[in-house]
């Protein structure tokens, strides 16, 4: 019986895939190009960070930075491939934007906005947070908790993306979020004003025998890191949560929300 092997013709050249069929849509929250970051920079919203191809300082990606610089934006000097990756792919002109999902509060109007509600502050202060979706649900264990705002610095730390926004699940249009320079002169500024920082750390005394009524400042460090030296040395207390299993930490934010519901218990005794 006589069959044929079905082959391709080698001589035929692959058809190339088209732009549009592979190419993604980047973040709305992700500006590129030149005029679309300078509309962006004069539209008075917040921008978490600015992206600049290395060696890239002329005409009007100067000025741009000059503009950023200005307003204190953190600036990133990265590799062509960097700008192609967040901009996915699409003509950036050598900068990339990252503005906030929505604008951020001041430590001011977190304090004001517990005065409005006739409780001692309940503030949560994020030392060097990272990942978004553990930011995220830091924010919404907070509006859950009652806390009042969300500190977190304006360098080596993620900012109110729209991964962040998302995994707060909403709880991000309710939270006050204030981006801060230095968490240390904050800290300093905080108990000037009355509240007692708290230091969640592993050598700290258990929570379950601390006081945590009254003005709080709750500080949780970063997810590789913990706090830093120099602003766990700026708490009042440091406190810790027992574990009892073979796993010698908890994940940030499941300790953050540990923590806020045993601060929230304690305020409404």
């Amino acid at each position: 019986m006589e069959y044929k092997k079905k082959f391709k013709d080698r001589s035929a050249k692959p058809k190339a895939p088209r732009d549009n069929a592979t190419r993604r849509e980047p973040d709305e929250n992700v500006i590129y190009g030149r005029n679309a970051v300078k509309e962006l920079l004069s539209s008075g919203r917040d921008i978490d960070k600015i992206y600049i191809q290395e060696g890239d300082r002329e005409g009007s990606v100067n000025l741009l930075l000059g503009i950023a610089s200005e307003r204190k934006l953190p600036i990133h000097e990265v590799d062509r491939a960097k700008l192609d990756s967040i901009s996915c792919g699409n003509h950036h002109q050598g900068i990339v934007a990252i503005a906030a999902e929505r604008n951020y509060a001041t430590v001011d109007e977190i304090l004001a906005y517990a005065d409005e509600r006739g409780e001692p502050p309940f503030v949560i202060i994020l030392d060097g947070i990272e990942d978004p979706h553990n930011l995220g649900a830091i924010i919404r264990s907070a509006e859950c908790s009652g806390a009042h705002g969300v500190i977190i610095p304006k360098r080596r730390a993620v900012g109110l993306t729209s991964t962040a926004a998302k995994a707060s699940a909403g709880a991000v249009e309710y939270m006050k979020v204030a981006k801060v320079t230095n968490l240390a002169s904050t800290i300093d500024e905080l108990k000037e004003r009355g509240l007692w920082l708290y230091a969640a750390d592993m050598d700290g005394k258990s929570y379950c025998d601390t006081d945590l009524s009254g003005a709080v400042g709750l500080v949780m460090g970063s997810e590789g890191f913990g706090i830093s030296r120099l602003v766990k040395e700026k708490c009042d207390f440091v406190v810790s949560i027992p574990l009892y299993g073979r796993v010698n930490s908890m994940n940030v934010s499941c300790a953050a929300a540990v923590l806020m519901t045993e601060v929230a218990r304690q305020r409404r005794k």
